[in-house]
């Protein structure tokens, strides 16, 4: 099977399409995976056992978003739509892929034009799929769902399924006492997770830093600021009371997340796609704090798992001042701890990635080319 994979810019696509990949190891043929000229995933990609074995091989193309942008960049981001289109073009011609899977953003769209006639899965990671999603989907032999709302927002003549949030197996190679000797926790206080995604959320990491010395009174913190609030965290650990320094395990990104996610009893976080799949793997509940500056979708993720009784969820401008008193009363009440716990299991697809994979096989075994 050759394989073109489309994904790349945050970890919202990225993480998704490197379970599938894991998922396909023993099946693999030849892969390519087309990502962003300044994206992330080209170092993950690096990791992977498929690059050393010299079957997966890594190529990037222009491309930029148009929804929501001014009319001052649009020209230029249609600009660079269109040289994507025509970057698509050749590569399709060189790799001539049996198979193309997508996982959403602006940077697939020139490739589904481009390969439109070439049997595709496109994979919806949030409830609400966004515009790029939504133009794909026109493009798409099979689109994968990670919960059956999703089917709501597709009219459209491909096939659905429902597969469930793709999770990487490395996530679940961790037990609690592994990850806990790994990431340094050094009692038996609860575990509050705190994590901002790939890039880091800037008011999380402020709302945290301003009640830390009352938090680590009485729990540890784990906490993945991203890249740019890195140094300003380090100038926040420095200050604190020697006797809580001990409790605050501060990482501007930790690879061996599925030790974090092991080790927590709680998490606050944005409410991105990755909250479908890997909180639920963990049973782990969470207080979500959808983004606010962007289109819906991580509202709807949070209520998805709010009305399933998995979570609760902050809004982003009254985080400094219920922070606090959230995370306390909830790891204060141990039976609704529990049952956020088992409701969130509850939401697990653990053979998602597997079940991703196993249709990649089957159109690409089948490839008749759509008229």
């Amino acid at each position: 099977m050759r394989l073109l994979i489309c994904a790349g810019g945050t970890g919202g696509g990225v993480y998704p399409a490197l379970a599938v990949l894991q998922a396909l190891s023993n099946n693999a043929g030849s892969i390519l995976w087309v990502g962003g000229e300044e994206g992330m995933e080209a170092n993950l990609l690096k990791q992977s056992p498929l690059s050393a074995e010299g079957k997966l091989s890594f190529a990037t193309i222009p491309a930029a978003g148009v929804h929501g942008v001014g009319w001052r960049s649009l020209p230029r981001n249609i600009g660079q739509l269109a040289k994507g289109f025509v970057v698509s073009r050749r590569l399709l011609h060189q790799f001539k892929p049996d198979v193309l899977f997508f996982t959403g953003g602006f940077l697939a769209v020139p490739m589904a034009l481009a390969g439109r006639r070439i049997p595709s899965l496109s994979y919806v990671p949030d409830i609400e799929p966004g515009l790029a999603l939504k133009t794909l989907a026109r493009f798409s032999t099979r689109i994968a769902l990670t919960t059956e709302e999703s089917r709501a927002y597709f009219s459209y003549r491909a096939q659905l399924i429902v597969t469930g949030y793709p999770t990487r197996t490395d996530l679940v190679h961790w037990n609690r006492s592994e990850s806990r000797q790994l990431i340094g926790l050094q009692t038996d206080l609860p575990v509050l997770l705190v994590t901002g995604g790939s890039k880091g959320a800037r008011s999380i990491n402020q709302a945290l830093v301003a009640s830390l010395p009352s938090l680590l009174e009485k729990v540890e913190v784990i906490h993945l600021t991203g890249q740019l609030d890195w140094p300003a965290v380090q100038a926040s650990q420095a200050a604190l009371p020697s006797d809580l320094q001990g409790r605050y395990h501060a990482f501007p990104y930790l690879h061996e997340m599925g030790a974090a996610l092991s080790s927590a009893d709680l998490v606050v976080s944005r409410a991105g796609a990755s909250a479908l799949g890997e909180y639920p793997l963990f049973g782990l509940p969470a207080v979500l704090v959808p983004y606010p500056y962007a289109w819906r979708y991580q509202r709807v993720n949070a209520e998805y798992l709010v009305n399933r009784g998995a979570a609760v969820m902050i809004e982003n401008a009254k985080l400094t001042t219920l922070l606090l008193s959230t995370v306390f009363s909830l790891l204060q009440d141990a039976p609704r701890l529990a049952s956020m716990r088992t409701a969130m299991a509850s939401l697990s697809h653990p053979k998602a990635a597997q079940d991703l994979a196993a249709s990649l096989v089957d159109l690409a075994n089948n490839r008749g080319r759509r008229e």
